[in-house]
C-alpha cells in the first residue's frame, strides 16, 4: 500500500495551499484553507486549477512589486507552483471523501511548511 503523501489528491492539496500563499504574499489575504474554497477545488480540481493559474503570474508581479521580504517569499512559492504541478493528467471529476481528507492533509503539510519556513509571512 503506497503512503498518502505519494497520492495525487495529497499533491493536489499542496498545489492548492502554494497558489493561496502566493495570493496571500501578493494583495495580503488572511484567510487560508477556508472550506468552501477547498470545495470548490475538491469538486472539480482540474477547473479550479486551470482559474488560480493564470492568477499566480499576476500574484507574483504583485508580491514581487512590494519587496522585501514579500518579493523573495514570492518567487520561492512561485517556484513551488512549477513543481507541484504533477507531470500527469488532473481530475475534472470530484474527489471522493477518502481522497479530500488526502487532500486536506496535503494543504495542510504545505501551509506548515510556509508557516515554518516564511513565519509572520503566512497567516
Amino acid at each position: 500500500m503506497g503512503r498518502v503523501e505519494d497520492g495525487r489528491p495529497y499533491g493536489w492539496g499542496r498545489l492548492h495551499a502554494a497558489f493561496q500563499v502566493l495570493e496571500g504574499l501578493a494583495v495580503g489575504r488572511t484567510a487560508l484553507g477556508l472550506p468552501s474554497e477547498l470545495r470548490k477545488t475538491t469538486n472539480t480540481p482540474r477547473n479550479h486549477f486551470e482559474l488560480l493559474l493564470p492568477k499566480a503570474g499576476l500574484h507574483l508581479l504583485l508580491a514581487r512589486e512590494r519587496g522585501g521580504p514579500h518579493a523573495e517569499a514570492a518567487a520561492a512559492v512561485f517556484g513551488d507552483v512549477a513543481v507541484l504541478v504533477a507531470p500527469e493528467r488532473m481530475s475534472r471529476d470530484g474527489l471522493s471523501r477518502q481522497e479530500i481528507t488526502e487532500f486536506q492533509q496535503g494543504h495542510a503539510h504545505q501551509i506548515g511548511h510556509y508557516r515554518e519556513k516564511l513565519g509572520a509571512l503566512v497567516p
